[in-house]
């Protein structure tokens, strides 16, 4: 019965994302790699909230919780916050220039060189960290849920191949044959999907510890591991407070403004009005999050008394224990459409990235559109493969799967953030010295967390939270840029052309929308503190 509600799930899925991508020209730019600049409120926050909501995050997040309780939460709702201002503030702009990929506002603003450095730093960020990370996280999840090693009679590692290039090799379909509307239906109704399911986990959880009573087991657990309940993290946490005002807003500001595979599906937006619409539902949601990716982790805590070898495993551990059999094929499904999403949506983003950044600017600059699409699908093909060979060596890796995707993205998101603000709000700072600037940060960030770093901790000495560290780089490179701009400015203001593609008209409910979002995320961390 599992099985076939698995199999069942999963078919509709790809039957009702191939019926409505039928119509959409897979062999324009716009068609594959935006949707044919077609997609609606409710579809852009669907497909954002899966996009993120995915096995690392959940895996992750819940490990995380597990270990060290509700800071981790701040990932979450201060994730709000940085949709809001995303809606505010930089949509319009993308949306004013018609761009398909970040890296074209750049070129508007910077130049060619700027645009080649970010592209570059994103596809590698996508082919080192995010996609082995969501394979991997995924593979885990499905492999302890469901015991495979066990059912295929092979060790942990030897399960990890075979179901990360099961995953792959799927998730690489959806990406590279299907674009990006294919994705973004697809991402819509596993949200759904998400959404009940991983409701249910606590909800069954709090059953569980309440004997069929959720509101005693969520008083129960409250009064038993109360220090897990305080979202201020101390200097030790995975998230000391502090951090809110440093490296966290970096993080999320990235994410949900300039981050590629995210900010993609408010690019594919019909309008200005229906892009705004999904990113504050989304960030509605958002809020909601750590029912599903920070109480199972606590939850899981307290039914095994803190006892597993290794936090990552607490969410799947829970699942197992505590899911009525007749759910398993469900949750299953719908757990494999989030695995799927992160993977396909990077994939997806990265042969959108190769095929318009590099194809068509350096090595076939005469392409046509079909080509340049199908110079992407190769790249993508190439870089699945990649990414599927290397997943499996993060098995163990130290720290959490979290921590350690978290720690890498920050040495190119802390740059590209920093150049996307300064090139919206100056115009004066020049191509050169952002460059700078992103070549400076990049190495200083790597260098000082892991070379630096080893040093400082073994001979006892304080070294800054990774996220700290975020805040300075951030900040010196807005120094470099500002610096070298002052010398030597560029000869003319940069003026924003309209390219009139789409309607930038704002949405009118914008402001009492997203200030209510931002109130509701401040009284949260006030209540809990």
């Amino acid at each position: 019965m599992g099985i076939l509600s698995f199999v069942g799930f999963t078919l509709l899925v790809a039957i009702i994302a191939y019926l409505s991508t039928r119509k959409t020209d897979e062999n324009s730019s716009d068609g594959y790699f935006l949707g044919g600049r077609s997609l609606t409120g409710p579809v852009i926050a669907g497909s954002l909230l899966l996009t993120n909501l995915s096995t690392e995050q959940i895996i992750g997040a819940n490990g995380v919780a597990f270990a060290d309780g509700l800071p981790i939460i701040a990932y979450e709702v201060v994730a709000a916050i940085a949709m809001i201002f995303t809606a505010f503030v930089l949509l319009p702009k993308y949306l004013k220039s018609g761009i398909t990929t970040i890296p074209q506002f750049l070129e508007n603003r910077y130049g060619k060189t700027t645009k080649t450095i970010v592209s570059l730093l994103f596809l590698l960020g996508y082919g080192i960290s995010m996609l082995p990370t969501v394979l991997y996280s995924g593979a885990l999840a499905i492999n302890t849920m469901f015991d495979i090693p066990e059912s295929l009679g092979v060790g942990p590692v030897a399960a990890l191949w075979v179901t990360v290039w099961a995953i792959g090799l799927i998730g690489g379909v959806y990406a590279i044959f299907g674009g990006l509307k294919a994705v973004a239906v697809s991402d819509s109704i596993n949200a759904i999907g998400l959404i009940i399911g991983g409701t249910l986990i606590p909800v069954f959880g709090l059953m569980y510890i309440g004997d069929g009573n959720v509101l005693d087991g969520l008083n129960t657990l409250t009064t038993a591991i109360p220090e897990k309940f305080v979202i201020t993290g101390g200097p030790d946490s995975s998230v000391p407070f502090w951090t809110l005002f440093t490296g966290m807003i970096i993080v999320n500001f990235y994410y949900w403004g300039t981050n590629q595979a995210i900010i993609q599906r408010a690019l594919g937006a019909k309008n200005l009005v229906e892009g705004q619409k999904g990113l504050c539902l989304a960030a509605f949601f958002k809020i909601l999050g750590p029912i599903i990716v920070v109480l199972p982790g606590i939850i899981a805590f307290y039914i095994f008394n803190g006892d597993l070898a290794n936090a990552d495993e607490a969410y799947p551990m829970l699942v197992k224990k505590v899911l009525p059999t007749a759910f398993v094929g469900f949750f299953a499904a719908v757990l494999f459409g989030a695995i799927l999403s992160s993977f396909n949506s990077a994939l997806n983003s990265s042969v959108t990235l190769f095929g318009l950044d590099f194809y068509k600017e350096y090595i076939n600059k005469n392409a046509s559109e079909s080509q340049t699409v199908k110079a992407g699908k190769i790249f993508g093909i190439l870089l699945g493969v990649f990414s599927m060979a290397i997943a499996p060596l993060l098995y163990g890796v130290e720290g959490g799967i979290f921590t350690y995707l978290q720690e890498l993205n920050g040495s190119y998101s802390v740059p590209i953030l920093a150049i996307i603000i300064v090139g919206i709000f100056s115009k004066r700072v020049t191509g050169k010295a952002a460059n700078i600037a992103i070549v400076f940060s990049v190495i200083i960030y790597l260098i000082s967390l892991y070379i630096i770093k080893p040093i400082f901790v073994e001979s006892g000495i304080y070294f800054p939270h990774f996220l700290h560290l975020m805040g300075i780089i951030f900040v010196l490179a807005l120094l470099i840029m500002f610096t070298i701009s002052y010398f030597k400015p560029r000869e003319t203001d940069y003026v924003q052309v309209y390219t009139n593609q789409v309607d930038i008209t704002t949405w009118k409910y914008l402001k009492p929308v997203g200030f209510t979002i931002c109130g509701i995320v401040v009284a949260l961390y006030i209540y809990l503190s």
